[in-house]
């Protein structure tokens, strides 16, 4: 593997099947789950290291369990902090609304939510792209230009510091380099506004000792004066947001005497060092198009969320997961054409953002219209379920590539849980990062396939050497289920002839 930081004299291009234009979060995982598919991958990044600064601070136990299958979960893990749930309280500390997340083990065998230090994650994803041979990291280099002919794309990249520039073709390219993507000016796409735009000052401490006083729960302190957030995050750091007047300008906002002073309620000068102070525009946009012919975006690029449910950095994630082994598969089999299922991608992912979008708008128009009367008429009413919140787990959207494919609708969309095996071992371990076939003794015909038989691409498990998973298809109310590499369910099946139905269905697709 070339893991370089010079980028290569301009008649030396890169060849590769797919191009990942940004070495976030997204891009970064996006490239780790292409290498475990055996796809070429080059990731180029305009920054010459990683960030070193707080940015993003939560993910949940779906993302995690992406990090499961890039194998930096336990490490991940190690170095950030279980999230207890957030608090809506008004300007007197009297609780509005409570969003408890379970601190135990959920359903996708991690806990519920999570807070991290951004660097942390972003060395975890570099350091695991370095152990693949197939994987070229370009760091300090940036997109020029692209070119998309009917088989490849050919990319114009220039070294930031040395201006020297470097040609590449690849197959695919996915822009993953954010709310300014270049990648989705090449695609046509124009970001759709839903509604949500405000200015907010992001202050990020290191404290100098612990104060078990400020809490271990996220905090929402809903006022139409000064709505604010407070964010427990891993180790002495802590963060507030808050709302900032159209009248204060972004130089005033980030005057360190003025920040002290707002945050007197908690910490003094003495206690702590500011680490990192911004003012950021929250935005609620949606592209209207994630793909142009061989381009894609993914991430920022395509979806730009309010922080308050703390799903941006979730959604790109989710992004990668679901691409990567559709990439992997029109790169496998490159005499099939590549429309259908990489449509699939917008079709599903998007109408999913969207209701996370939605949902982190209303949240935040409660934290910023609380005042004194409603907050009495929610006092008053004394109704606890009222007064608490659930986690949303939409399924995906419908594609029309799932449609024509499988006649059988059985939880499609949903995602498939992740038990662990009788020796301990989580589900997606031993599985890897392909498609899994769960399956009764009375279906294990199926494609006369044996228990446990791995053939092109599919992990097949009988419940009858499983039997801990007997659980997992009785709670779906199923004889058989086909699960994704990205553990969304793609078919669940009640009898045989459905299971060999699907068997034709993925074998005239050449999916397995």
């Amino acid at each position: 593997m070339t893991n370089s930081h010079q980028s290569k004299p301009v008649d030396d291009a890169v060849n590769v099947d797919v191009a990942v234009i940004g070495c976030g979060p997204t891009g970064a995982t996006l490239a780790n789950l292409l290498a475990l598919s055996g796809i070429s991958v080059l990731v180029v990044d305009r920054e010459p290291a990683v960030y070193p600064l707080p940015r993003a601070v939560h993910f949940d136990d779906e993302s995690m369990r992406v990090f499961q299958a890039v194998g930096i979960a336990d490490a991940l893990a190690a170095q950030s902090r279980v999230n207890p749930g957030m608090r809506f309280v008004d300007e007197h500390d009297r609780l509005l609304l409570d969003w408890p997340r379970p601190v135990d083990v959920g359903m996708h065998g991690w806990h519920g939510s999570y807070r991290l230090h951004q660097p942390a994650l972003e060395t975890l994803l570099r350091e695991s792209l370095s152990h693949h041979d197939r994987v070229q990291i370009e760091l300090g280099v940036q997109l020029l230009s692209v070119e998309e002919d009917d088989e490849f794309v050919n990319l114009l990249l220039q070294n930031v510091a040395t201006e020297s520039q470097i040609q590449c073709t690849a197959r695919f390219v996915v822009g993953c380099d954010g709310a300014n993507s270049l990648v989705r000016h090449y695609v046509g796409a124009h970001m759709e506004d839903l509604g949500f735009r405000e200015r907010w000052l992001v202050v990020d401490v290191l404290l100098h000792s612990e104060q078990p006083e400020l809490g271990d729960h996220t905090v929402q302190y809903c006022s139409t004066r000064q709505p604010m957030t407070y964010c427990r995050n891993p180790g002495l750091r802590r963060r507030w947001e808050m709302a900032l007047p159209a009248e204060l300008s972004d130089a005033h906002a980030l005057e360190e005497n003025r920040i002290w002073q707002t945050l007197k309620r908690w910490i003094q000068p003495e206690q702590a060092v500011i680490e990192r102070k911004a003012v950021y525009t929250f935005k609620s946009e949606l592209a209207s198009r994630f793909r142009s012919g061989r381009l894609l975006i993914a991430g920022d690029a395509a979806h730009l969320t309010p922080p308050f449910m703390g799903q941006g950095m979730c959604a790109g994630i989710r992004d990668a997961s679901n691409l990567a082994w559709k990439l992997a598969w029109c790169i496998r089999n490159p005499a099939h054409s590549f429309s259908r299922l990489l449509d699939s991608y917008q079709q599903e992912r998007s109408p999913h953002v969207k209701q996370y979008i939605k949902a982190a708008i209303q949240l935040g128009g409660l934290i910023n219209s609380v005042d004194a009367k409603s907050v009495e008429s929610l006092i008053e009413s004394n109704d606890a379920e009222a007064l608490r919140m659930a986690s949303i787990k939409p399924a995906i959207g419908d594609s029309d590539w799932v449609l024509e494919l499988f006649d059988t609708t059985h939880h499609q969309g949903a995602m498939c849980a992740q038990p662990c095996l009788a020796d301990g071992t989580k589900l997606d371990d031993f599985t890897g990062y392909q498609f899994v076939f769960i399956c009764r003794p009375e279906l294990s015909a199926w494609g006369g396939l044996v228990p446990e038989g791995v053939a092109a691409g599919l992990v097949v498990l009988n419940t009858r050497d499983h039997p801990e998973l007997e659980q997992l298809l009785d709670s779906m109310h199923q004889n058989a289920v086909l699960v994704r590499p990205d553990r969304y369910v793609l078919s669940g099946m009640l009898t045989l002839d459905e299971a060999q139905l699907t068997n034709r269905s993925l074998i005239g697709a050449r999916l397995v």
